[in-house]
């Protein structure tokens, strides 16, 4: 058997193209199960594998996209995951022959993990696992992710591959035209987490042409020095002659071959609309070029669902906001004790409002279920700060729920050098593909000198190495003593640091402030100290970011170490501070009950818009009065930062509920009363789809904006959303479709209600749709997304009002 990892450093490999259109032109029906035809069409399914084989795939994929037990329990055959997936192989090496490797397929599952949806965590492993394990089984040569549009799904599923099948692992993200996820994950971040996490190959399919696929790969490799993958739709479909096509040639397809090269792209194929004509082409296209590729060095970057943070290498200090900690925090402590975030996501939004980069997350307070406490926090943070995070725990259950609930790479704070530490947290750091920070001390205490805290930093590195961590994924504390106590301590901690940086090539973290514990005028012996450590290469900092002293002195020093080029983000801060008076933010107590209860949807505060709305009445406010003028401001505010990018779809969804809260308890004062509907949509997922996730978020906020919506699910006949219309006497009809397979159903459904006669207005979205196609197919109107499509069917509603 070939050694995939080391072909695909020899050359270029071409894998195979689209499946689905495939297998409905040999006889897969509207609204049938792909991975069915494995059992019942076998010939079928590695007759297309064959003619992939023969235009010159090196890697044919397996027809298991949707092989999981809860895609498949949609048609009755979650019991039959064992037998479809295992098939599913034999016919790949049936139809590909003794040349190709095969690639078992997964996709995503359907469902949003939780806080988004109801999915946990390591039921989402369970599910994978068991569909990676058959493929082992069965002889696969590597498995391929793809299509994923959740990080922390995608996450899920690659933790399950490692444990249980042993194969190489290529992991694909979808991304729209705008450069980020469904739920708002831009390619660097996706990149940095699943580089973590051990995956073989990164990249890119569907949604975009190469075009696109191109400038996602790009910005990919600026944080990542794995091979990349490109898996592009042959251009995004149009409908000719009452067809959908896509309109990329196989001439087009390769226009781009010498900068994917170039770019380190080791695996081309095709995604959607892509045929046996564009492999061919893609395969020649590569014949006689030469394919040689060095990987750059690799990099320690840390992520969250939304951004990027290097860590040493050259990178400037990061700032670890160092407020989220219960010692010394009376209310900290109570609203742990309590179960409450309030105060977490208060300090998660000024402190990086501050300067922090990272925001360090400890919940350890005697008495507390921490497992629970950390998971809540990182649930909170993740949903009001874009900032990577550090989970500060010495529990390793607490960790392990830390890490499962976070959206990206973290940094794990901390591991010592005493064996029982390494033991227990390195193989967390591996799983979950976390960086770590090691702590310069072992069983016998914090060495004296600096030679005794580089010999610790050195054995962390080797059991760190041996775990499976790479050494740029290491970050040293070399431990800050209190000059009060012990005066020439600070030299040595200072002479550990540059030892780390020089000798060993590792990133530093510091807890600075601890140096001027016990001293009067903390801020400026922290701040000269600070100082001192930034010209002696300190990686990251753990300090308040709003000390000011010692932000001052952080970004004078990046000016003058060479970080802040043309002293640009020190001229923004202390120019903009000389120039426009601050003002000082609006407090609880100042703020009406209106601008809080919007601030309260703004930022998803569950436990606190209920006691507002109870304020709101008490003041005399009408149940119309606390939503038009409280709640919806909110949602609008939310609707206007989703547009420009500052919030995403975890953000939205979480404004939602926060929303619905306030509602249950406004219905409360409405009951007996009929409350005003701006009008009644019917929603559906058209025949032959299964994909309803996008439809279920609209349906959400159109609710949440006053409209009554009638949600008939997904995979639903034509005929019955004619039938349900005329009954329901809707206003509005919404079909939804992710599969370019499905996109002719959309046609069909509104060109029925047409011919019956049902005057009522009809959008369309979904990943495949687009504005061009909802123009030709005869739709009122088009969304893009969830916010697009309220804010498009109010102004047709009032436009029809009018």
């Amino acid at each position: 058997m070939r050694d995939f990892r080391r072909v695909l450093q020899e050359r270029v490999l071409v894998l195979d193209g689209a499946m689905g259109t495939m297998l409905q032109e040999r006889g897969l029906a509207p609204g049938g199960c792909p991975e069915e035809m494995n059992l019942v069409a076998p010939a079928v399914v590695a007759g297309v594998h064959a003619e992939y084989a023969a235009a010159g795939a090196d890697i044919i994929v397996t027809n298991s996209f949707g092989g999981s037990r809860t895609k498949l329990a949609h048609y009755g055959l979650e019991g039959k995951v064992g037998e479809i997936n295992a098939r599913a192989v034999e016919l790949a090496r049936r139809g590909g022959g003794p040349d190709c490797f095969v690639a078992a397929s997964i996709g995503p599952t359907g469902r949003f993990l939780e806080p988004v949806g109801d999915a946990g965590f390591e039921e989402m492993v369970a599910v994978f696992a068991e569909q990676a394990a058959a493929f082992a089984a069965a002889g696969a040569d590597l498995i391929t992710l793809e299509t994923f549009l959740d990080i922390r799904e995608l996450r899920a599923a690659v933790i399950a591959c490692r444990e249980v099948a042993k194969l190489p692992i290529l992991a694909l993200m979808t991304f729209d035209d705008g450069g980020r996820s469904v739920l708002g994950t831009p390619p660097e971040a996706a990149a940095v987490t699943l580089d973590a996490l051990g995956v073989d190959v990164v990249g890119s399919n569907c949604g975009l042409g190469i075009d696109g696929i191109y400038q996602i790969l790009e910005k990919m490799r600026s944080v990542t020095s794995l091979p990349l993958i490109a898996q592009a739709n042959a251009g995004l479909p149009l409908l000719r002659d009452g067809v959908t096509v896509f309109p990329g040639t196989p001439a087009e397809m390769t226009a781009y071959h010498q900068r994917l090269i170039e770019l380190g792209v080791r695996i081309i194929g095709g995604c959607c609309g892509t045929t046996p004509a564009h492999i061919r082409a893609i395969r020649a296209a590569l014949d006689g070029r030469s394919q040689a590729w060095t990987p750059p060095a690799r990099r320690c970057f840390l992520s969250s669902r939304t951004a990027v943070v290097p860590l040493g290498g050259g990178a400037p200090c990061a700032i670890i906001g160092e407020r989220i900690n219960p010692t010394g925090k009376k209310l900290y402590s109570q609203e742990l004790r309590e179960g409450k975030t309030a105060y977490i996501r208060r300090e998660a939004q000024e402190q990086a409002a501050a300067g922090a980069s990272l925001l360090d997350l400890n919940c350890g307070l005697p008495g507390i279920d921490e497992p629970a406490a950390l998971e809540r926090a990182v649930y909170a943070v993740s949903g009001i700060s874009g900032a990577p995070l550090v989970l500060d725990s010495s529990d390793p259950v607490a960790l392990e729920r830390g890490l499962q609930a976070a959206d990206g790479k973290v940094l794990i704070n901390s591991v010592s050098g005493e064996a029982k530490s390494l033991a227990a947290i390195l193989p967390l750091a591996r799983r979950y593909g976390a960086a770590v920070i090691g702590l310069a001390l072992d069983a016998a205490g914090i060495p004296e000198s600096a030679a005794g805290r580089v010999a610790v930093a050195q054995r962390i590195l080797a059991a760190a190495l041996a775990a499976g961590l790479p050494r740029e994924d290491v970050v040293i504390d070399c431990l800050t003593l209190t000059v009060s106590a012990e005066q020439k301590r600070a030299g040595e901690t200072l002479a550990a640091l540059r030892q780390v940086r020089d000798e060993l090539g590792l990133a530093t973290v510091l807890g600075v402030s601890n140096i001027s514990f016990g001293l009067p005028a903390r801020p400026v012996l922290s701040a000269a100290f600070f100082t001192i450590a930034l010209e002696a290469g300190l990686g990251a900092a753990i300090i308040n970011p709003k000390d000011g002293p010692m932000m001052d002195a952080y970004r004078a020093a990046m000016v003058l170490l060479g970080h802040d080029l043309r002293a640009e983000e020190y001229i923004a801060h202390y120019g903009a501070a000389q120039l426009v008076p601050r003002t000082p933010l609006v407090s609880d107590s100042v703020a009406s009950v209106r601008e809080r209860l919007a601030t309260a949807v703004i930022e998803g505060d569950l436990e606190g818009v209920t006691p507002l709305v109870e304020a709101a009445l008490a003041e005399g406010l009408s149940p119309l009065e606390v939503s038009n003028e409280g709640l919806l401001p909110g949602l609008e505010e939310v609707g206007r930062r989703f547009g420009k990018n500052q919030v995403f779809l975890p953000q939205v969804m979480l404004s939602a509920e926060t929303m619905q809260a306030a509602f249950a308890r406004l219905k409360q004062e409405l009951q007996g009363e009929q409350a005003r509907s701006l009008g009644r949509i019917l929603m559906a997922t058209v025949e032959g789809d299964i994909h309803d996730i996008g439809k279920n978020i609209v349906c959400t906020l159109l609710e949440n904006h006053g409209f009554e919506v009638i949600d008939l699910g997904k995979n639903v006949p034509a005929q019955r959303i004619l039938d349900e219309a005329v009954a329901r006497e809707v206003d509005a009809v919404g079909l939804s479709a992710l599969m370019t397979t499905t996109l002719q159903q959309m046609e069909k459904t509104i060109a029925r209600l047409r011919e019956a006669g049902v005057r009522v207005f009809t959008m369309v979205g979904g990943a495949v749709v687009t504005p061009e196609y909802a123009a030709a197919i005869g739709a009122d109107l088009y969304a893009a997304d969830a916010l697009e499509a309220v804010a498009r069917v109010k102004e047709l509603f009032r436009q029809k009002a009018e």
